[in-house]
């Protein structure tokens, strides 16, 4: 009960995709588990022993999970109780003393330079190709590359300006804030720029065609012939065949984005330039992901200084 009435009271602000999420959490994780128990009886070892069964395949007819949805769990269950706390429902929160599982860091797959060009080089006649490309050379986020939006693009100043994200809720698409809630100013390449003219010119030809039928309304940049926005489905059906098709096939959509953070890092830019660029939430973030290009580029300075002291010293 209690469960229900914090989602209701309480998470008003978070987003509606997220409260969803923490829906389903509640209705079919926590609640058969933890649900009968009443709110002032609640104790650490029983959140502990509802982690760990949850860890490890132990409740009835329910899948082993991993440490991270552990983590995921546990956030709305803390979250919960400690407003409890707050209202004074209980005194002491009993999630806060509970053990986590170690989630191991998920491992970033960017594509290299060569690899790169063999990408760019298969999309040449792909109708997605300045999606893609755009993608490539942002950092934007699936959702904000497809749920961008011409008002959001000043082609004379060359920059864009990152509001929103198109998120599949309820059974269709919706314009969100972006993650993080976090809207941002990037200035792209002059070349991604030509790319958005590029674009545009593409679906004024498409519209003329499409007369009557054209149904741009929101002013989206990547439609299709009639002005529909595309779906993250289809996106991900068009990217998979490209990268099959250059036998790179565990390749994923978001490692756009990882490939322009690394290749970006690696032309010079600055952490905290990055960092924004990408849209996280913070700096320390940014170098928890790619700390290890900062590391490589780090032994190369002192490879290039050796190098100079060497020639000082001949």
């Amino acid at each position: 009960n209690w469960l229900k009435i914090w989602l209701d009271e309480y998470c008003g602000s978070i987003k509606p995709r997220t409260k969803s999420l923490y829906e389903n959490c509640i209705e079919y994780r926590i609640k058969p588990f933890l649900g009968s128990v009443k709110l002032q009886k609640l104790k650490p070892a029983m959140i502990q022993k509802f982690y760990n069964d949850a860890l490890n395949g132990k409740q009835d007819n329910k899948k082993a999970i991993s440490p991270k949805t552990v983590k995921n769990l546990h956030g709305i269950v803390h979250k919960a109780l400690q407003q409890a706390v707050e209202i004074g429902y209980i005194k002491l929160n009993p999630a806060a003393v509970c053990v986590l599982p170690k989630v191991q860091k998920a491992k970033i797959n960017p594509m290299d330079e060569q690899q790169t060009k063999l990408f760019i080089k298969a999309i040449v006649n792909e109708p997605l190709r300045r999606l893609f490309l755009v993608a490539l050379f942002t950092g934007m986020r699936e959702g904000e590359v497809i749920g961008l939006t011409w008002d959001n693009v000043d082609l004379k100043n060359g920059t864009i300006y990152i509001t929103q994200q198109l998120q599949r809720h309820d059974g269709e698409y919706k314009l969100m804030p972006p993650k993080n809630s976090k809207s941002r100013l990037i200035v792209p390449a002059p070349y991604i720029m030509d790319i958005l003219k590029e674009e545009q010119t593409v679906q004024k030809e498409n519209r003329l065609k499409a007369g009557p039928l054209w149904e741009n309304k929101k002013g989206f940049v990547f439609t299709n012939a009639i002005g529909g926005h595309y779906s993250q489905q289809y996106v991900h059906k068009k990217f998979k065949n490209v990268v099959q098709s250059i036998e790179m096939p565990s390749l994923r959509f978001h490692d756009l984005r990882h490939t322009y953070a690394v290749a970006a890092i690696r032309a010079g830019d600055d952490i905290k330039t990055v960092s924004e660029n990408l849209g996280h939430a913070s700096v320390a973030f940014t170098l928890d992901i790619y700390g290890h290009v900062t590391d490589e580029m780090r032994q190369s300075s002192a490879e290039r200084m050796q190098t100079y002291i060497d020639r000082l010293q001949a």
